[in-house]
């Protein structure tokens, strides 16, 4: 009876002058019934649901409690200059937006003052009482509620993105403003399988389009990279080889901002360690390191941050190595472009053998004994010396240059005592190596 009683709607009020006539009936009655016993406690059990476990989903809403907007019980309704009353939050977000029309009448606004609707507020409190419901906080974060609005904006601009060229431009340079503004936009995507085709249309249709016009090619590729941004999106996105594809040409042939971004949408999409296999195999790496080769300033650290991300995973590295990863990597470090970031790649890379026969062939050692002397950063020089580490224990020879080094700056023992405790391990195990290799010489 409960569930019936909920199913009615029957208000908290109703039940209580309900329970009351009933235990009334069982207290005056000398020989009350079982069934007037059961009706009473099967009404003070609906009582209980409505006062513990009742939502605003579990009744059937009055449409004027609903935002237009956002379709939602409305927690702050608020009266917009054409008399249209609206839930606070996405009114406001509507007019940050910079709109200047009713949403519902399209009608131009005379102004954008709100004035709180109090008769409406007291009616949707006074629902909610007597329903036994919470009425709902009002919502602090709303850029991550979707709105039918926001579906039909969405569907509307990406119709656009089949239409002519104009028309794809337009719907491109808002997308990509909406994606990187609003997150509701973003959560999108995953709704529906047809979004990133249609997307990618102009791209996937006529490559060589995206060329011609590089504003439409670096709009939607920083759509994608905006995309990206959102857990749910990565998987969806890495999965699908034409994104990826797209991404690689945009690497290969984009203006530098586009292959900026594309570097970026590498780096957001790499955060899986799935997607780091699925972009590994890809052939991305290659045309990353180019792109970090090129140095141009804008550039150069989306592309080292997507390397490093994707070494994250042992099968890369190989893949890093063979594509060149060393020579580019310290050819930029030795013109004083990103240390830092480059040298945590080249760290990671020192677990590969030919990576490390690459180091000490192409002068890795005194440009990381100079790194260790002059900089400031403890992560760098850790790094640094972890890498010397390696090269010291694979390649005799360049225990010479460390002893030379050694002898003049002391640059190692004053790291064994002052570094991090990491760094003063691998010092230390550096320097063991070079006293123990300086009596073996001596013995010999």
């Amino acid at each position: 009876m409960a569930k019936r009683e909920r199913a009615r709607g029957v208000s908290a009020s109703e039940l209580k002058e309900k329970l009351r006539e009933l235990v009334k009936a069982i207290v005056d009655s000398d020989d009350y019934t079982v069934q007037a016993a059961d009706k009473a406690i099967a009404t003070l059990s609906a009582l209980k649901d409505l006062k513990c476990g009742n939502s605003v989903d579990d009744f059937p809403l009055p449409p004027e409690f609903r935002c237009p907007i956002s379709t939602q019980l409305m927690t702050d309704p608020v009266i917009l200059s054409t008399g249209q009353t609206y839930d606070r939050p996405f009114i406001e977000r509507w007019l940050n937006e910079g709109h200047r029309t009713c949403p519902q009448t399209q009608q131009v606004l005379s102004h954008s003052i709100l004035t709180p609707n109090y008769l409406v507020r007291d009616m949707i409190v006074q629902w909610c009482r007597d329903r036994g419901i919470e009425l709902p906080k009002p919502a602090n974060d709303i850029d991550e509620v979707v709105t039918n609005a926001d579906r039909n904006h969405l569907n509307s601009l990406l119709r656009k993105l089949s239409l002519s060229v104009s028309d794809q431009k337009e719907a491109a340079k808002e997308l990509r403003l909406l994606t990187k503004r609003m997150p509701s936009i973003r959560t999108l995507v995953g709704e529906s399988s047809d979004v990133i085709p249609q997307l990618l249309s102009p791209l996937s249709s006529s490559p060589a389009a995206a060329s011609t016009d590089p504003d439409l090619h670096e709009d939607l590729i920083t759509t994608v990279l905006n995309l990206s941004i959102h857990d749910d999106n990565k998987k969806a996105f890495a999965e699908d080889p034409a994104v990826i594809s797209l991404l690689i040409d945009a690497l290969k042939c984009g203006t530098i901002q586009t292959r900026s971004n594309a570097a970026a949408a590498i780096f957001t999409l790499s955060a899986l360690d799935s997607n780091k296999h699925i972009i590994g195999k890809s052939g991305a790496i290659k045309h990353l390191l180019e792109l970090l080769d090129e140095g141009q300033p804008l550039a150069v650290k989306d592309a080292a941050s997507a390397i490093f991300n994707l070494c994250l995973v042992h099968e890369n590295k190989g893949r890093t190595v063979r594509d060149g990863a060393v020579r580019v990597v310290l050819n930029k470090m030795m013109d004083h472009i990103l240390v830092d970031e480059l040298l945590a790649i080249l760290a990671l890379l020192s677990s590969h053998p030919k990576a490390v026969e690459e180091m000490g062939d192409l002068g890795a050692v005194p440009l990381l004994l100079g790194i260790i002397r002059e900089s400031t950063s403890e992560k760098s020089k850790e790094n640094c010396v972890a890498i010397l580490y390696t090269v010291c224990f694979s390649d005799r020879t360049k225990l010479k240059e460390i002893r030379e080094e050694e002898k003049v700056n002391g640059t190692l023992s004053k790291l064994a005592k002052c570094g991090t405790s990491r760094a003063k391990r691998k010092a230390s195990g550096v320097l063991e190596r070079l006293n123990r290799s300086h009596s073996l010489t001596h013995t010999a």
